[in-house]
């Protein structure tokens, strides 16, 4: 513990978990899984002090000013609890992707090539509110033999310091290396902006959250990054589609969960189908408490409407709001998302099998989807079990980042002696 007191926090932390990372690459399947169930079954049975810490989290807020929509997200409880304790036995039932044999083959002088994954090393990962990311986290690195720190937002801190408190609690008591396990608990934007250049001691950083977040990460980081997130999604209604169809589609991706990364901002809307269909969508929306902001056009059909403006194409809203625009051809929709899409979640709603694939050739975006809700881009829900985010970049990892994503690949070589010429 004399290094935290001579050293910042963030180094000696990220240095103890460096330490960790080969005794991490060591542990079987069997014993990370032990470790994981140990993590269940404390959180369990500390449920009394994790509360506490949360209630002081919860007082802090309300005498901030926090929302109520907030303070529901970092809340913790008895079933909320419980359900992250089961989120670690999930994880422990997921294949372990480490040593999974990739490739195999032979070269002519002899040489015995195997690809296999192994451990990212030490994982960063920036997060804000809710506590239950804090779990999940350390269970999906620890399960791929990774350490990682975590530094969570300060809306969370008592919970998270009582949370990971009794995980490396129960992590003590197994094979897997205690400090394989960190939290930051510096609350200032010093110490992401120190994770972000420590190159050498972490492998990657993952940041989770809103826009801002992402982006001081993405602009600032010096450590390799993995960008997730931030969702301008978008639906296209072609001239052909089923008017219900569309209409569930598109409340499902708006309304189902607003606050989501995977939900709608803008609805596109050719104009053939607006003519005569419009409305029984943006009823059904505003049926569900939408707020609907249109262009010209769309206000000539939807009176109700609020005008749109161009800052609002380029807002993830996060809310009960929804700009709609009508275009007059798929390849307008196509360029509409291409200005303002985030590379996360696209959706074509069309019956003509001709547009709905040039819409998945030629939209650039981690999952794109053909009279689908683009609620669907989650780990779960595409049979990964639990996720660490939702890649919008294109290396290493992209769409949703199930344990495969945790990893990296190595190349053993065997031979008899060869020496190149």
């Amino acid at each position: 513990m004399s290094e935290v007191n001579t050293i910042s926090e963030v180094r000696a932390k990220a240095q103890l978990a460096k330490g960790a990372a080969s005794g991490m690459n060591r542990l079987t399947t069997a014993q990370k899984n032990e470790a994981l169930l140990a993590m269940a079954d404390a959180l369990l049975q500390e449920q009394a002090s994790i509360m506490e810490a949360n209630a002081r989290d919860l007082q802090r807020g309300r005498e901030n000013g926090t929302s109520e929509s907030l303070l529901d997200r970092l809340a913790l409880n008895s079933s909320r609890i419980e359900a992250i304790a089961e989120g670690l036995r999930q994880i422990v039932d997921l294949p372990d992707p480490v040593g999974d044999l990739l490739e195999t083959f032979d070269r002519p002088n002899g040489m015995h090539i195997e690809k296999r994954r192994v451990p990212l090393g030490v994982i960063g990962m920036i997060y804000e509110a809710r506590p239950n990311v804090t779990v999940d986290a350390a269970g999906l690195c620890l399960k791929t033999g990774n350490a990682v720190v975590l530094r969570g937002g300060s809306a969370a801190l008592d919970s998270n310091r009582r949370i990971v408190g009794v995980l490396r609690e129960a992590i003590a008591r197994t094979a897997m290396p205690v400090e394989a396990l960190q939290m930051i608990e510096d609350s200032n934007r010093s110490s992401v902006d120190e994770m972000l250049k420590l190159n050498g001691l972490l492998d990657v950083v993952i940041p989770r959250g809103g826009a801002s977040l992402i982006q001081n990460v993405v602009q600032n980081a010096t450590v390799p990054v993995i960008e997730t997130g931030a969702g301008i999604c978008h639906t296209f209604v072609d001239e052909s589609a089923n008017a219900e169809m569309a209409a569930r589609i598109a409340v499902n991706a708006k309304a189902q969960r607003p606050s989501v990364c995977n939900s709608m901002e803008t609805l596109l809307v050719h104009s053939s189908f607006a003519a005569n269909s419009l409305t029984v969508v943006t009823d059904a929306l505003k049926a569900a408490n939408v707020e609907l902001r249109g262009c010209d056009r769309t206000r000539q059909l939807i009176a109700d409407a609020k005008a749109v403006t161009e800052q609002d194409y380029a807002t993830e809203y996060n809310d009960y709001i929804l700009n709609v625009r009508i275009v007059d051809s798929l390849n307008e929709a196509l360029a509409h998302i291409a200005r303002y899409g985030t590379m996360h979640s696209e959706c074509i709603v069309t019956e003509n099998k001709d547009h709905a694939e040039q819409f998945l050739q030629d939209i650039d975006a981690a999952a794109v989807y053909h009279n689908v809700s683009t609620r669907f881009t989650d780990g779960f829900e595409f049979g990964f079990g639990a996720e660490i985010g939702i890649s919008t970049q294109k290396l290493h990892a992209r769409g949703p980042m199930g344990l495969p994503a945790l990893t990296s690949t190595k190349y053993t070589i065997r031979g008899n002696g060869q020496v190149r010429g």
